[in-house]
């Protein structure tokens, strides 16, 4: 894995960038509606909730695949969701599945006898031992998984409909939420041709008056989400000197659709001081296939670390970094793995040299990939439809005050705070509206 502080040299993109001067988030344009799907397609939607069976604990980020179609959610950090599915395949089945549980299938006729279902998913007791694996050399085996990314990943471009949200809390407070749809223009997994983005809907709205002056400016939005796909961007993150800087270590293996997966864990060699990252690869036991990763970025020196994120910060203050934590899920049809969701988690505290209190923000940014088709066309965005890798989003809350705003695509579930968030802008529109 390479430094973010080469990643930023290297690449026009990079994974987050922060100018602590304004908010922003995309560029606000009328977009047309080419490959995603139109909104006055009938739907059904299905609501509900995936526990563990035992703890009675929220699954967070658990898949619903609709079976026999490439329609899929994932649920929010409280383990909701909201499945809307065009009435065509109501007669469909959705495969509901999380690391190291057992998959069920449910029918959809199980949603309509509730409001809000409650699924519940079983640990798997069989240990990975059980298996016949001859693997002990954890080194060999991410060589072997960087070796076989052509055989294990989409060999051809396809067109991908994504969700993206991104908040910005000052403490406890919500100072900024930003949604959209998106489409994607994704590449070959053995092309070098970069993904482009196109966006399709969005709203955004941003409380000014609970932003100090001079405050923070997210660059790269749903390019960032993006971005840290690592079986796309392999140059980026798995360098020709990953196994100098790093060392890897079995952990207890598990499995996620009924599949035996290796768990490998990494951290930075001992003796290396710049800020590089630590985490868990999660390897397919039978195609050595990356289904998903998480690692954060090592904090002990925050100078250092801040020096990858900020590229221009106010004169009279200190801004540290307190968490920067990346997740990436990749999902499997017919054979192979593809990009289906992706997190990124940041933390900053802003210490003034005059100012009694600091200030300290949090940032999240999510992508769900709800849609997607074989590119069979060649369909390749024209340069007016794409999406900057700067791009900007003046505020337009409009959106808010309409329940059907998303019509039928796939959301990420917001969770109770942001919920109440958006009621709250809500509100204040209707206010505006009466005055």
């Amino acid at each position: 894995m390479k430094n973010i502080d080469l990643l930023l040299k290297k690449k026009s993109t990079p994974i987050i960038c922060l100018l602590f001067i304004a908010l922003i988030g995309f560029q606000n344009r009328s977009y047309s509606n080419n490959i995603i799907v139109n909104d006055t397609i009938e739907f059904s939607q299905y609501k509900g909730i995936v526990l563990d069976s035992k703890t009675k604990k929220p699954l967070a980020f658990a898949s619903l695949l609709v079976n026999n179609t490439n329609i899929s959610s994932i649920t929010n950090t409280q383990g909701e969701f909201l499945l809307k599915v065009p009435k065509e395949f109501s007669h469909n089945r959705v495969t509901v599945s999380f690391l190291g549980y057992t998959s069920k299938v449910i029918d959809f006729n199980d949603f309509i006898s509730n409001d809000e279902i409650v699924i519940k998913l079983e640990t798997h007791i069989e240990e990975l031992s059980e298996i016949n694996i001859n693997i002990n050399d954890a080194k060999f085996l991410v060589r072997e998984m960087l070796k076989r990314k052509g055989d294990n990943y989409f060999d051809y471009p396809t067109l991908m409909t994504a969700f993206y949200r991104e908040t910005i809390k000052k403490r406890r407070n919500y100072v900024s939420l930003s949604e959209a749809v998106v489409e994607i223009n994704k590449q070959s997994y053995s092309s070098n041709r970069s993904d482009l983005l196109k966006l399709f809907k969005a709203r955004k709205s941003t409380d000014y008056n609970k932003l100090d002056t001079i405050t923070l400016k997210l660059k790269g939005g749903p390019f960032s989400t993006l971005h840290i796909d690592i079986i796309k961007n392999t140059d980026n993150f798995f360098s020709e000197n990953i196994f100098d800087n790093y060392d890897f270590t079995f952990g207890n293996s598990t499995k996620i659709d009924n599949r035996p997966i290796y768990v490998v864990n990494f951290k930075q060699k001992s003796y290396i001081k710049e800020p590089l990252y630590y985490g868990k690869l999660y390897i397919d036991a039978n195609t050595y296939a990356l289904t998903s990763t998480r690692f954060e970025l090592n904090l002990e020196n925050k100078q250092e670390a801040s020096r990858l994120f900020i590229v221009k910060k106010p004169k009279k203050a200190n801004v540290l970094p307190t968490e920067a934590v990346y997740q990436i899920n990749y999902r499997e049809k017919d054979g192979l793995w593809y990009f289906g969701y992706s997190r990124i988690q940041l933390g900053f505290k802003i210490d003034y040299d005059k100012r009694l209190f600091n200030s300290v923000y949090n940032l999240t940014m999510e992508m769900a990939i709800t849609d997607w088709e074989k590119n069979v066309d060649g369909i390749f965005f024209k340069p007016r439809e794409r999406m900057k890798s700067s791009v900007i989003l003046s505020d337009e809350a409009q959106g808010f005050s309409d329940p059907e705003f998303w019509g039928e695509f796939n959301v990420i579930e917001p969770e109770k705070p942001i919920e109440n968030a958006i009621k709250k802008i809500q509100k204040q529109l209707e206010k505006n509206n009466r005055n």
